[in-house]
This record gives C-alpha cells, sequence and structure tokens, in this order.
C-alpha cells in the first residue's frame, strides 16, 4: 500500500448515505459511518499513520522476498474499473502467478432511510492461475482520536469497539481473521475460480453482531446491488456524443446524495488541497445551496424528476426555516438533515494528504454572507412543469416572501461566490444571481398567476440589471469583473448567459468570454480568477478549476463557437481519472487536486454535455455541420 496515492487513483461506492473510496492498491482510505458527515473510520487519505485502513491487496513473491529477489520478473500491474453502468467497483491485479480481482460495493437496503447501519461488501477471487490476497482491517475511529479495542465473534469474525461507534468484519468462506488488540489480519490463497468474501458492518456502540452471510446471500447481494443500479441508470434520458461520461456523471451525482434528505454534499472527502503542501483544504461533505440548487435542471433533463423533487423538498423546508442567526433568510451550506450547525475545526494530530496543513472539520464558511444563493435557490425551485402543483398555495407564499426580502437587500458587499476570507466587496456574481432570482420569480408569479409584488420586484430586478451594467462592467477591460471598482475576471461570470441575464452573443458577452480565454484560460483548462490579483486571504496558489473548465464549454457552445467548445470538451474529459471521475481541480501537470469527486464538476459536465448537444445538433440541421 502507498503512503499516499494520488487522488484521482480511487474508485467510489455508496449506499446513498455514506460512501468509501477505494485506490488502486484495494485499499478503503476513506469511510464515515453512519453519514457522510460523520467521523471517519477509515481516513489514511489524510493519515497514513492514524487514519485507518482496510486493504485488500494480491501478494507476489518479490514483496515477501528480500531486496536481492527479481523484482522485475514478479512486477505486478493494477487496473480498475466499473461494472457498466453500475456502482460496482473493480480492482483487478495481474500478476506473474494469476490474475485476482476484489469487487467492492454497498448493497442498498433501504437507502431512504437513514440508518446506523451500513455495510461494505469486499468480494474477492481469483479468474486466472492462482493468486494470494493479504487482507489488513485497521479501523480509527472518529478521525483516529477514539480508542477501540476487538473481540473474537462466535462466527470467527472480528469486531471493533469505540465508545460511540462499532464495526464486525466477517469472513463468507473457510478464510480466517486475526486479530490483536486493534486490528485485523488474513492471508489466503486462491486458486482459479475459487470465491472469498469478507463483509464489514457498521452500527452504533450497542450494535449486535450481525448473522455471518452465506455464499449464496452474498451474490444476491451483488446481484441486488447491480441490478439497482441498471435500473436507475436505464432511466436516464440522454442520448447523446458522450453517454458513458454523462452516465458516470449521473451515478456520482447520485452516489453524492443522501437518500433519506434528497440533499446532495459537494464531494466525499473532507481535507483533500488544492495545493499541495497548503492550506486550502476544506471540508466539502455538506449541502450548498449553490451547488445543490443548479443540479436541479440537470436531474430533469436527465429525467430524474424524483431526485429533483427530493432536493426541491429539503430546500423549501431550509426557505421556510426563515431567518439564520445572522439575520439572513438562508444560510450557505447545511448538514445533509438541514442542521446549519458546521463549526469547522482542526485536527491537528492528522499530517494531511502529502503533509497539506491544517486538515479541518466542519466548515466555517457556512456563516459568510454570499447574495447569489438567493438566485440559485429561486433558479432550482423554477426548474419543473410542476411546481406550482409541487410547492402548493402555501409554498408559494414562503417564494414570495423571501423574494419581497430580497428586492430590499440585495445592494450589499458580501463574500462572493469562492467564499474567500479577504473581505466582502460588491461581487458581480451575486448581483446577476440576485437579478436571477427575482426574474424567475416574476416568470413564475405571471405563468401560474400567483400574487406577489410584481411592481415591486420588477423595480429591483431592473435596478440590479443597470448597476451591474454600469459599475460590473470594466470600459478598459471591455469585460465584465469580479466586483465593482476592480479589473478583475472571474469565471463564476461564465454562468450569467445561462441565467437568461445577457444573451450568449451579445457584444458585451462575447467581449468578455475574449478577455478570459486571454486571462484565464490554460489549454483548455479555467482558474477561478487571479489570486495575485485579487487577494482572497488566504496563502498559496490553487490549479484550474474544473466546474469553470466544464461552464467555459457550455459557455463557448451557447456562443456559437463549437469547434472551440468541442475540442475543449473532449481535452478535458481526458483528465478525468481512470474510471471517469473528477476531483475539484487540475493541478500543473495534469494531477487532481482537492475533495473527491466533486458533484459540481460532475454537474458541469453533464451542463456541458447537453448544451454542446443541442448547438452541434442544431447546427446540423441547419446545414452547417
Amino acid at each position: 500500500m502507498r503512503r499516499y496515492p494520488p487522488i484521482a487513483d480511487h474508485g467510489i461506492v455508496g449506499d446513498l448515505q455514506t460512501a468509501a473510496l477505494v485506490s488502486s492498491d484495494g485499499a478503503i482510505d476513506w469511510f464515515c459511518a453512519p453519514r457522510f458527515d460523520s467521523p471517519s473510520i477509515f481516513a489514511a487519505l489524510l493519515d497514513h499513520d492514524r487514519g485507518g485502513t482496510f486493504c485488500i491487496s494480491a501478494v507476489t513473491a518479490a514483496a515477501d522476498a528480500d531486496a536481492s529477489a527479481d523484482a522485475d520478473a514478479e512486477q505486478m500491474t493494477v487496473r480498475q474499473l466499473y461494472l457498466p453502468d453500475s456502482a460496482v467497483l473493480v480492482t483487478r491485479f495481474l500478476t506473474p502467478a494469476g490474475i485476482g480481482e476484489v469487487i467492492d460495493f454497498m448493497p442498498l437496503d433501504e437507502p431512504g432511510v437513514a440508518s446506523d447501519r451500513h455495510r461494505i461488501v469486499r468480494a474477492v477471487r481469483t479468474v486466472r492461475g492462482t493468486v494470494t490476497f493479504r487482507l489488513e482491517c485497521r479501523p480509527r475511529f472518529d478521525y483516529g482520536r477514539a480508542e477501540h479495542r476487538t473481540s473474537t465473534l462466535a462466527s470467527g469474525g472480528v469486531g471493533f469497539h469505540a465508545a460511540d461507534a462499532a464495526a464486525y468484519l466477517q469472513s463468507v468462506g473457510p478464510q480466517q481473521l486475526s486479530c490483536d488488540d486493534t486490528d485485523a489480519t488474513a492471508e489466503f490463497t486462491l486458486p482459479e475460480g475459487e470465491l472469498a468474501a469478507f463483509v464489514l458492518t457498521t452500527g452504533g456502540a450497542d450494535a449486535a453482531p450481525p448473522e455471518p452471510l452465506t455464499e449464496e446471500a452474498t451474490r444476491e447481494l451483488f446481484d441486488a446491488t447491480r441490478h439497482y443500479w441498471h435500473r436507475w441508470i436505464s432511466r436516464c434520458r440522454y442520448r447523446g456524443r458522450w453517454q458513458q461520461m454523462v452516465n458516470r456523471s449521473a451515478i456520482t451525482l447520485k452516489l453524492l446524495t443522501y437518500a433519506p434528505t434528497g440533499a446532495l454534499i459537494a464531494a466525499a472527502t473532507a481535507g483533500l488541497p488544492e495545493q499541495l503542501g497548503g492550506e486550502r483544504n476544506w471540508d466539502y461533505r455538506f449541502t450548498w445551496i449553490r451547488d445543490a440548487s443548479l443540479s436541479v435542471s440537470a436531474l430533469v433533463a436527465l429525467g430524474y424528476s424524483e431526485e429533483a423533487d427530493a432536493f426541491r423538498r429539503w430546500l423549501g423546508a431550509r426557505i421556510r426555516a426563515g431567518s439564520t442567526a445572522g439575520g439572513e433568510r438562508l444560510q450557505i451550506m447545511y448538514r445533509i438533515d438541514g442542521d446549519p450547525q458546521l463549526s469547522e475545526e482542526e485536527l491537528r494530530h492528522f499530517e494531511g494528504y502529502r503533509g497539506s496543513f491544517p486538515v479541518r472539520i466542519g466548515n466555517g464558511a457556512a456563516d459568510q454572507l454570499q447574495l447569489d444563493i438567493y438566485g440559485e435557490a429561486v433558479y432550482g425551485l423554477a426548474q419543473a412543469e410542476d411546481v406550482a402543483d409541487m410547492a402548493g398555495y402555501e409554498g408559494w407564499l414562503v417564494v414570495a416572501d423571501l423574494l419581497d426580502w430580497l428586492a430590499d437587500h440585495w445592494d450589499r458587499p458580501d463574500e462572493g461566490i469562492w467564499e474567500t476570507r479577504g473581505g466582502r466587496q460588491d461581487f458581480t456574481y451575486s448581483r446577476v444571481m440576485c437579478w436571477a432570482a427575482l426574474d424567475r420569480g416574476i416568470r413564475l408569479a405571471t405563468r401560474f398567476a400567483r400574487p406577489a409584488d410584481l411592481p415591486g420586484w420588477t423595480a429591483a430586478r431592473d435596478a440590479i440589471l443597470r448597476q451591474v451594467m454600469e459599475h460590473g462592467w470594466s470600459p478598459t477591460r471591455r469585460a465584465f469583473v469580479q466586483h465593482y471598482g476592480s479589473e478583475v475576471l472571474d469565471a463564476s461570470l461564465l454562468l450569467m448567459p445561462k441565467v437568461g441575464f445577457i444573451t450568449a452573443r451579445d457584444s458585451r458577452w462575447l467581449s468578455t468570454l475574449d478577455a478570459m480565454d486571454r486571462e484565464l484560460v490554460s489549454d483548455s483548462l479555467v482558474y477561478r480568477y487571479d489570486p495575485s490579483a485579487s487577494p482572497d486571504g488566504l496563502r498559496g496558489s490553487e490549479g484550474t478549476f474544473s466546474l469553470c473548465s466544464f461552464l467555459y464549454v457550455e459557455a463557448l457552445a451557447r456562443a456559437g463557437r463549437l469547434d472551440q467548445a468541442r475540442y475543449a470538451f473532449d481535452k478535458m474529459l481526458t483528465y478525468a481519472n481512470h474510471v471517469g471521475l473528477f476531483a475539484e481541480e487540475i493541478g500543473p501537470t495534469g494531477e487532481q487536486l482537492g475533495n473527491f469527486p466533486q458533484a459540481f464538476t460532475h454537474l458541469a459536465l453533464v451542463h456541458a454535455a447537453l448544451a454542446l448537444d443541442a448547438e452541434l445538433d442544431r447546427e446540423g440541421s441547419s446545414g452547417h455541420a
């Protein structure tokens, strides 16, 4: 097991309440239970020594031999893939003695019902020759802060007991597990055609050991999990040019959704760096109003109206909850159950991924003022034909009250979309999205004949547009800028034509796009902004932002620059990892950085594919292909 594999060197499995990352070493080095935002059980990705891991990998003769052994003859090749259109992950070990596989999945018992009980099934088999495998299960509860003890179960399994949680590892078959005070290990050899399996079950501290699974029951769990994902992806309406990547992104978005509430988390991990060795290490296991709201239109377009409706109900509950502690009507992010408390703390005992410190859990940015979230929230609520029926009269009154409040409170400095910690500014993107909130509200009220202060909303909407055109536009740069009084460009403004603030072929917009091409785009990859020109209160730099790279593709497509858009999109897809997943950023040498996999990136990929397909089809039908 490598000390710190590349961030991209992972696949993800999950049960729609939590998820595990599996490296191509066969190591589960990130897993939190019982929820995405719960304390970790395995977190070797943040501290190899203290974090905990569950590794099953093939062993070659060279691995156990002296340094004088012929290592070249004993080299092992590893490949990782998903079973098609599923969240079942296969890690293949190609050794001189044979080929072995570890098949990882998480059964979906009742994904919509919150539970402390979660299972990771790890099936092991040899498909050619004879392969020896080694298992190491080293849980470290509560981010490695809680002590635990082990016990031997009557079934031959091992129990791990901490003060607030427990986990049980059981073998399906004759393979024997050994344990010491804290860990469990095993080594076993499988000839061609033989199968072994191990099931890790988590629960509360008082959870009883589960009944051991038979081989037949394990196969039934595998079949049920695979069939669930096949049925789910069969509902996808996308039939465009990039179906495989869109399907993988759709499955990833589903895996990052907490089914009991419908809330979409930003990423499965915490603390992975935006710059190796730097301090930009945040916890993304929460639901951002912005990210999740923008997912609604993608879900609807793909045919997943149930998932879109579930999130809108969650969002509606946050709006109905009323003012936050700071007097705002919404907070920028919440826990997956809607809890607004996300106190940030540092895990000072963790060294961080490759020395990237501090490691943070919770997120202090939750208290920031980001006015754009009101636009994204209303934009998300408006992305359905049945919005009037779903919300009902009472629901509409809640939205109308929010817009009444926004019409009086939009004209304020804020921290902006990127959660900078360098002070409040009059961010152009925040104003644009306040405009979008009021514009969508006016459209909904008119379309469904709902009571609304249309004169007040219209006056506020038009005032925002005039202000942005006067103060958010730089005659010197011939571009819309990050905030009033600056000359800094910002890739968040790539969303301006998408929300209808400006048309995609308006001269001001095309000039802005050209300016971004010159300053923010590097080989089709897009930076959010230039921190040296617009200090954000943090040390260090960051890579290109994958979300922005896909927004750039969509903006190019809408502007009619189809050759450039398609080339940029195809190039961006080459930065996906080996199983089609993206982290938050791309580093200087093409490495993936930041939390992983990131929902916003996969969401933007879907939007880019939809827009590019539509424009290419339109060009083809007009005879200009």
